[in-house]
C-alpha cells in the first residue's frame, strides 16, 4: 500500500465528505421528513382520495430505484423544458426517497400510540389536529427515531450516487483522485473507510439520542 498517497487523500476525501455529503444528506433528510409526515397523514386520513393518493406516492417511491429517481430529475426532466442543476437535483431525489420510506415509519409510529391517547386529548378538549400536534406526535416521535435515523445513515450513503450527475461530494472526490493516481483500489477502499467513520459516528449519535428519549418514557 503507498501510504504517502493514502496520507496524502484522506483529507480530500473528508473534506468532500463534510462539505458535500452530510450537508447533502442533511438538508434532503429535512425535507424528506416534512414531505414524510405530510404523506403520513394522507396514508391515514379517512377520506379515500387522499388515502389513495399517499398510498401511489409511496408505492412509486419504494417501487423504483433511487438511482432511476435521480435520473429522471436530472435528465429527464429537460426534455419537459426543467432543467435543475446537480445539487438541487439530487436534493430532490433524496428528499423524495426519504419522503416514501419514512412516511411509512411516522405512519406506523402514530398507529402505535394507544387510541385512549387520542380520546384523553378530546375529553380536555383539544381538537383533532391540537391532539395530535401536542400528544400523539411527541410519543411518535420516540417510537420513529431509531428506524428514521437508520434512514439517515442509509442516506448517507446513498448520496455516492450523486456523483452520478456531477455533484462534489465524497465518491465524486474518490473518482477524481482515483483517477489522476491510477490507484483504485486504494482510494476507493479509503472512501469506503471514510463513508464507515462517518456512519459510526452517526450511530453513536442515535445511540444517545435514544437513550435520552428513553428518559421521557
Amino acid at each position: 500500500m503507498d501510504v504517502q498517497l493514502f496520507t496524502d487523500s484522506f483529507w480530500p476525501l473528508v473534506r468532500g465528505g463534510l462539505v458535500g455529503t452530510i450537508p447533502l444528506a442533511l438538508s434532503s433528510f429535512a425535507i424528506g421528513l416534512v414531505l414524510a409526515l405530510g404523506v403520513a397523514m394522507l396514508r391515514l386520513s379517512a377520506h379515500p382520495v387522499l388515502a389513495w393518493v399517499g398510498r401511489a406516492y409511496v408505492s412509486a417511491i419504494r417501487g423504483t430505484p433511487l438511482l432511476v429517481q435521480l435520473f429522471v430529475i436530472f435528465y429527464g426532466l429537460p426534455s419537459l423544458g426543467l432543467t435543475i442543476d446537480p445539487w438541487p437535483s439530487a436534493v430532490v431525489a433524496f428528499s423524495l426517497n426519504v419522503g416514501g420510506y419514512a412516511a411509512e415509519v411516522i405512519r406506523a409510529a402514530i398507529l402505535s400510540v394507544p387510541t385512549g391517547q387520542w380520546e384523553a386529548g378530546y375529553v380536555v378538549g383539544m381538537s383533532r389536529r391540537r391532539t395530535l400536534r401536542r400528544i400523539i406526535l411527541p410519543q411518535a416521535a420516540r417510537v420513529s427515531v431509531p428506524p428514521l435515523s437508520n434512514t439517515f445513515i442509509s442516506l448517507v450513503k446513498d448520496t455516492s450516487l450523486a456523483s452520478l450527475i456531477l455533484v462534489t461530494e465524497l465518491f465524486r472526490e474518490a473518482q477524481e483522485i482515483a483517477a489522476f493516481t491510477n490507484d483504485f483500489l486504494l482510494i476507493y477502499t479509503e472512501a469506503a473507510l471514510v463513508y464507515w467513520i462517518f456512519c459510526t459516528v452517526l450511530s453513536f449519535g442515535q445511540t444517545r439520542l435514544e437513550r435520552k428519549l428513553e428518559q421521557y418514557v
